[in-house]
């Protein structure tokens, strides 16, 4: 569990800049939209 917690917190992006978060929440979003939609497409 330790492992998977410090792994996610690479994952998160801390930059100071507003824009660059949300650029980034923006594409992680996209993704998972993405991944979602060719899960449904795959059933």
């Amino acid at each position: 569990m330790n492992d998977f917690l410090r792994r996610a917190r690479a994952l998160r992006c801390e930059p100071g800049d507003p824009g660059q978060t949300f650029s980034h929440r923006l594409r992680i979003g996209l993704a998972i939209a993405a991944l979602i939609l060719v899960l449904s497409l795959l059933r």
